[in-house]
């Protein structure tokens, strides 16, 4: 069952492993299959009982906003819009004030999602809870498509993440995560990476994680964009 919740969506970076396309677009607005990663990302949403879209925005701010004007008559859509770019969890905490939600979904714009997702997605929102304050969701090496990195970004161990090491599994980190909002009021600062809010958590046992059993199609570079674009064909 679909638990209704609010999700931000982090779409303000300058793209640049994609530069042969991001000088003219954002890459929110890069297409897979005719569809921008943007609006594949707030249809995935709100398929799954979104009520409210956060979308921050820097680079080619103009183009999204456009973008989000056309589509926004059928969903509940806000701009953060970034003068100055703060980073992930920046960006998140300076739009704290458009959410009446504690809890929040957080997800990057270069995930592909597809329909074999929801049932990660959901099982993540339905079972947090505010004690875990976050939570990622990780996936297998095997089942990342569009990441090829050799080492790991985390492990995961009776459902506690810690940094990767040699000889952990290789995990990479999905994209997606589910936030308590009140974490980011540990740190002073108005720039600052969610990698600085992780470790923190780290630090004090208590990142938490989830395993996917879905595939991901994350498109990072144009070799990620071609294998989103075939795992359709």
């Amino acid at each position: 069952m679909f638990k209704s919740f609010s999700a931000m969506i982090l779409a303000a970076g300058y793209g640049k492993r994609m530069l042969s396309l991001t000088k003219e677009i954002p890459k929110p607005l890069v297409k897979v299959n005719n569809v921008p990663l943007l609006k594949n990302s707030i249809d995935f949403l709100y398929k799954i009982g979104c009520k409210k879209i956060v979308i921050n925005t820097h680079y080619k701010h103009n183009l999204i906003s456009e973008f989000i004007k056309e589509i926004s008559i059928n969903y509940n859509i806000k701009i953060s819009y970034e003068k100055n770019i703060l980073d992930t969890a920046g960006g998140v905490k300076n739009a704290m004030r458009l959410f009446d939600d504690e809890n929040i979904i957080v997800t990057n714009c270069d995930v592909f999602w597809k329909k074999e997702n929801e049932t990660d997605v959901v099982n993540l929102i339905n079972n947090f809870s505010s004690k875990e304050e976050c939570k990622l969701l990780l996936v297998e090496k095997e089942k990342a498509y569009g990441l090829i990195n050799k080492v790991g970004d985390f492990s995961l161990n009776n459902n506690l993440v810690k940094r990767w090491k040699a000889d952990d599994r290789v995990l990479y980190y999905s994209g997606i995560q589910m936030i308590s909002l009140n974490i980011l009021n540990n740190f002073i600062l108005s720039k600052f990476s969610f990698n600085d809010v992780w470790d923190f958590q780290i630090r004090k046992n208590a990142l938490y994680g989830k395993l996917m059993l879905s595939n991901l199609y994350h498109v990072g570079d144009e070799n990620g964009l071609k294998a989103a674009i075939n795992s359709n064909t």
